[in-house]
């Protein structure tokens, strides 16, 4: 009787085991699942970000050009070329 009882208990232990194996399988399968989709999603928001750099980098070195730069201070700041009148040569220190 206590061999029969003892197997009856190590058939449910195991049981439980496989059941639980199982359970532990499909909650796996299923966070393995999500996480890829998360990381797809943040793939495509890194090609996003990674084209927007771009952009705003051909846009930066678009309005720092000399010719931009000289453009916006001549008209902005009304800047120009000195006269002669209004520059002056200074010798450099004796060696």
């Amino acid at each position: 009787m206590k061999a029969a009882r003892a197997e009856l208990l190590l058939m449910l232990v195991l049981a439980m085991l496989v059941v639980g194996s199982g359970v532990w399988t499909i909650v796996t399968e299923h966070e393995s699942r999500r996480l890829f989709v998360e990381l797809e999603e943040l793939k495509r928001e890194q090609d996003r970000l990674q084209s927007d750099w771009w952009r705003l980098q051909l846009e930066q070195s678009t309005w720092a050009t000399h010719a931009r730069i000289e453009s916006t201070a001549r008209q902005r700041l009304h800047l120009g070329e000195p006269g002669q009148n209004q520059t002056r040569v200074v010798a450099g220190a004796p060696d």
